[in-house]
């Protein structure tokens, strides 16, 4: 089996993209940020499409983007993609990825953890207060899950994190950078 792809499924501040951007260095891939993939196209911020909008139309959005970087994986060369905290929730990205045969990587971390992590940022729309932060990852948690790995991911360096994912068995025999 060749592997040329590695999609990050996690919570909001689990490190997908901070991990993401280190492994596709690592592994000399490209790294792809789905979120800030979608900003690019939009012209505009995921909060902002969250505020003109709403949820619907950022996951259609979302569901678009993702699908050009599914078949763009089908190509030659290696890619790292950090997928959003909701994507891998989706039935129809699930569906989509699950057909694509893509290997996922949940980042695991705990909600404590995690709560440290996004308490100061401003730039997360479904991120109200502790409560509601807790329920949604309640939520979220039984479908992060389903990835193909789990690596945990809290209390732990980046490099700690890549190095776990490398360490699993698709990803053994790929060519590593330091």
């Amino acid at each position: 089996m060749v592997v040329n792809s590695i999609f990050l499924v996690g919570f909001m501040g689990c490190g997908k993209s901070t991990v993401g951007q280190q492994l596709a260095r690592r592994l000399a891939w490209r790294f792809i940020d789905l979120d800030e993939q979608i900003e690019k196209t939009e012209g505009r911020t995921i909060a902002e499409i969250f505020a003109q909008g709403g949820e619907a139309p950022f996951r259609r959005l979302e569901n678009e983007a993702l699908r050009k970087i599914v078949e763009e994986s089908a190509r030659p060369g290696g890619r790292v993609i950090a997928l959003g905290g909701g994507t891998f929730v989706q039935p129809a990205n699930q569906e989509l990825l699950q057909r694509a045969r893509a290997i996922t990587v949940w980042l695991e971390c705990p909600v404590e953890e995690l709560l440290l992590r996004c308490a100061l940022m401003t730039n997360r729309p479904l991120f109200r207060d502790e409560s509601n932060f807790r329920a949604l990852y309640e939520l979220r948690a039984p479908y992060y899950r389903q990835a193909t790995f789990t690596v945990p991911a809290g209390n732990s360096t980046p490099d700690e994190v890549v190095d776990r994912i490398l360490s699993l068995k698709p990803f053994q025999g790929l060519v590593c950078c330091t």
